[in-house]
């Protein structure tokens, strides 16, 4: 275990452009500091997003394993789909009971939901294309990306092995940009909150296995659950 958390810590000091991943949190902040005609603009909502993943591209220019600093070597494949697989079920269907049950129950409309980009598209383009490939994106940037970078920057903070692995500092703060997207907020309202424990689940989940195809495989088929019981029931 102590050489295990040698090599992950000299791999982390030999890392370049950690604080790129600072930019899209700068610019998240930034955009709840504008003025409301502003924020109502499409494009300054998904700024924090094109911000995040040019500073992905940048980073990922001057550094090397990429694929390894992310998790997604081959021979995790099978442990990342099944715990993918597994947390994706059970956050699915607990989410969609918190939207259908919970959320009406404390006087929330979720009417809403009939008129998101999401629910326009045909169903045979969301399920499953359409939601992987979110899944994929957003997973690359918020956990690979952010949660990754801003865990290799706490790392030097704590002397304990246990809190360099599990990087609260990190984890909060991933979650919470996660949670406050501005498309995120605007897209989903009041329910951009469920994206506060999804965040946190997804993070603790990367950081305890370093494997990104669990969280890919866990925000896929969370969302094709949640979107395929919310279509039935809102647009029948």
């Amino acid at each position: 275990m102590a050489s295990e958390l040698d090599r992950l810590v000299q791999s982390l000091a030999e890392e370049r452009g950690t604080a790129l991943a600072l930019l899209p949190i700068a610019a998240t902040l930034d955009y709840y500091a504008l003025p409301a005609s502003l924020q109502e603009q499409t494009l300054v909502q998904l700024a924090p997003q094109i911000l995040s993943y040019l500073a992905l591209g940048l980073w990922a220019a001057h550094n090397r394993d990429i694929v390894s600093r992310f998790g997604l070597e081959n021979w995790k494949i099978r442990n990342g789909l099944r715990w993918g697989l597994l947390t994706g079920l059970l956050l699915g269907f607990l989410n969609t009971f918190v939207i259908l049950s919970a959320y009406p129950h404390l006087g929330y409309d979720i009417s809403f939901l009939k008129t998101t980009p999401h629910a326009q598209l045909p169903v045979l383009v969301m399920v499953p294309w359409f939601i992987c490939s979110i899944a994929i994106f957003v997973e690359l940037n918020f956990r690979g990306f952010l949660l990754g970078r801003l865990a290799t920057l706490e790392s030097g903070l704590w002397r304990s092995g246990l809190a360099r692995r599990f990087s609260p500092l990190a984890l909060i703060t991933s979650a919470l940009i996660f949670a406050f997207d501005p498309f995120m907020v605007n897209t989903f309202q009041h329910l951009h909150w469920i994206a506060l424990w999804d965040g946190l689940i997804w993070g603790i989940i990367w950081l305890k296995t370093q494997n990104l195809y669990a969280t890919i495989v866990a925000h896929a088929v969370e969302v094709m659950v949640m979107y395929c019981a919310l279509h039935a029931i809102l647009m029948p």
